[in-house]
């Protein structure tokens, strides 16, 4: 089947008088006014950059990014995007060719795609609904814990043709890039997916429609920032009070500090010690990646309440992170302990606190003190107890000689403490991802509480104003509540077809929910005091999120693709993209 990107149209659009029109017509081939329909203005002259560090900006040079911005059409048809200079706009609606201006006109037509074009671009949620796995509900379960947390499943990259072989060989290479799928799994998974994927190229009548476009994206706007390169994962991000939003590039050890006002942008390359190895204490998982740089693994971030510095999670090492955002310095808190370091909040005391995943832990480092405390989250039975105990030996072990572990569908030996945060009250809060459990930390007295997770796969979790945890369901595709004062879970269903959620935050000032929605292509909204939704598509394809930030300003909403690998999302270059709201 030929890609949608291929068969997108360049239309002539007839010029109605005025050499600079000040609204876009978007109307289909018989002149029907088409609403919701996408349009994007991007620079035809992308800014002169020094990429002069192996494709990369070096330490503390200053580029500009090519700002693009996306509107789309109200329920007239009409959308304001027009802006003097040398731009060209691309107009895309569902069911329609694209077509690309590189003037300002009065009004373009769009012409309707033919069945094989509109299959082809379908996102990728509705085609991974109709793969069942034979009927194995469990195995597609487990499948998407495994398979679905870096990039997008049924994906036109993922669709094509291949052996059982080919699958396999792809199904191992990602086993030592960090997926976990059980060894017994492997070839049943290669086999249905050759079988399945073929089914549906064959029969592609079978895939839902996507959710359509609603008229409340007439009221936004959104702008993206491209960065990096086809090998970078922009992985996690923090909108910070000065200003700037700094994004982390995890396979390249590189900050990137963005003055969202100007378009500027000045990367940090994160130190490490000159005897350090590639991928760090975890060692080079990435052998037949074609090029990588990450020594610490810039993870994520929380900043401090007292002096606004950045705390970074370095997977790859036993320490945290700060980032001075004065001096552009940074620091190194060497860790006593503890394996994989990975989501981090502060909490109002200016201590901080995250997750550490291998190890089954969570750390908090008390910034006053300069001392790191650990807490231990059970083990789920003496086997993974054991396990536990061999980490220390494991890891003492080079790299390059340790066995990698043969995980089993409970990912026995891995609970993986995952998402945090702090609430409130001051009560931590942490998401076990495999072990379907929570953990309550109570920070005066360090007593750890677990509570049983009734649904799969707790990723990311929040806490809203009124102290209620909002937790994504992987696996599930569920937004759930949990009550701590009644101890209540109550689950929501997301509003597009076989999402998996990798995480969320809470607007706490606007009582709104924000989910990413990264098989497809969406950012999902729920109003917490009406439960109703809101869906915003991104203007690319393939766009693959894991966090979100919101300003507590005006109520815009940041993100990031950092699809892994990059070059399969559309334009093959990250970007930290906003949503905002436009003024009445």
């Amino acid at each position: 089947m030929r890609s949608y990107l291929l068969t997108t149209t360049l239309l002539m659009a007839v010029l109605a008088g005025a050499t600079q029109a000040s609204e876009l017509l978007v109307t289909d081939a018989a002149g029907k006014p088409l609403p919701q329909a996408m349009v994007t203005r991007t620079p035809l002259q992308v800014p002169a950059a020094d990429l002069s560090d192996d494709g990369y900006a070096p330490h503390g040079v200053s580029n500009t990014s090519a700002v693009t911005v996306t509107r789309f059409s109200n329920s007239e048809g009409e959308v304001d995007i027009f802006l003097e200079g040398d731009f060209s706009y691309r107009v895309r609606a569902q069911g329609y060719r694209d077509a690309y201006l590189n003037e300002t006109v009065d009004k373009v037509a769009l012409e309707p795609m033919n069945a094989e074009e509109h299959y082809a671009s379908y996102p990728s949620n509705v085609w991974l609904s109709q793969l069942d796995f034979g009927g194995d509900e469990e195995l597609k379960q487990v499948f998407q814990l495994n398979c679905a947390f870096c990039h997008q499943q049924a994906s036109p990259f993922m669709r094509n043709e291949r052996t059982v072989e080919q699958w396999m060989s792809v199904i191992q290479r990602m086993n030592t890039y960090g997926a976990r799928l059980p060894e017994d799994d492997q070839l049943p998974v290669a086999e249905l997916m050759q079988k399945e994927y073929r089914e549906l190229r064959e029969n592609p009548e079978q895939i839902p429609l996507p959710r359509r476009w609603e008229d409340h994206l007439a009221n936004i706007e959104m702008t993206e920032w491209p960065i990096g390169d086809g090998f970078s994962q922009m992985h996690d991000f923090v909108l910070h009070p000065n200003g700037y939003v700094y994004v982390g590039d995890n396979l390249f050890d590189r900050i990137y500090e963005i003055d969202t006002e100007t378009g500027e942008y000045t990367v940090y390359k994160v130190p490490h010690d000159e005897d350090a190895r590639l991928g760090g204490i975890l060692g080079n998982r990435f052998q037949v990646f074609p090029k990588m740089h990450n020594y610490m693994g810039v993870h994520s971030f929380a900043i401090s309440p007292k002096d606004g510095n950045i705390f970074i999670t370095p997977s790859m090492q036993q320490a945290l992170l700060e980032f001075d955002v004065t001096t552009k310095e940074f620091i190194v808190h060497e860790m006593p302990g503890g394996l994989y370091p990975h989501t981090i909040r502060t909490d109002a005391n200016d201590d901080v606190w995250f997750t550490l995943a291998l190890s089954s832990q969570v750390a908090k480092f008390d910034r006053q003190a300069d001392e790191f405390t650990l807490y231990d989250l059970p083990a789920r039975g003496t086997k993974e107890w054991l396990m536990f105990k061999a980490l220390p030996l494991l890891f003492s072990l080079d790299p390059e000689n340790r066995p990698l572990p043969s995980p089993d569908r409970e990912s026995t030996g891995l609970p993986m403490p995952y998402g945090i945060d702090v609430a409130p009250d001051g009560g931590v809060w942490v998401a076990r991802l495999y072990a379907n459990d929570l953990a309550h930390i109570d920070p005066d007295s360090g007593e750890v509480t677990m509570i049983d997770f009734p649904y799969e796969g707790p990723r990311r979790l929040r806490a809203d104003a009124d102290g209620n945890l909002w937790i994504v369901a992987f696996q599930n595709s569920l937004l759930v509540k949990y009550d701590p004062r009644s101890e209540k879970f109550t689950a929501y269903d997301l509003p597009v077809v076989n999402e998996l959620p990798y995480a969320l935050n809470v607007d706490r000032k606007r009582g709104v929910v924000w989910v990413n929605g990264n098989q497809s292509d969406t950012i999902l909204g729920f109003d917490i005091s009406s439960e109703s939704w809101k869906v915003y598509p991104m203007p690319r394809q393939r766009f693959f999120t894991r966090d979100i930030e919101v300003s507590e300003e005006d109520g815009a909403i940041y993100t990031s693709n950092s699809h892994f690998p990059t070059w399969q999302s559309e334009g093959a270059v990250p970007t930290l993209l906003r949503i905002t709201p436009l003024a009445e």
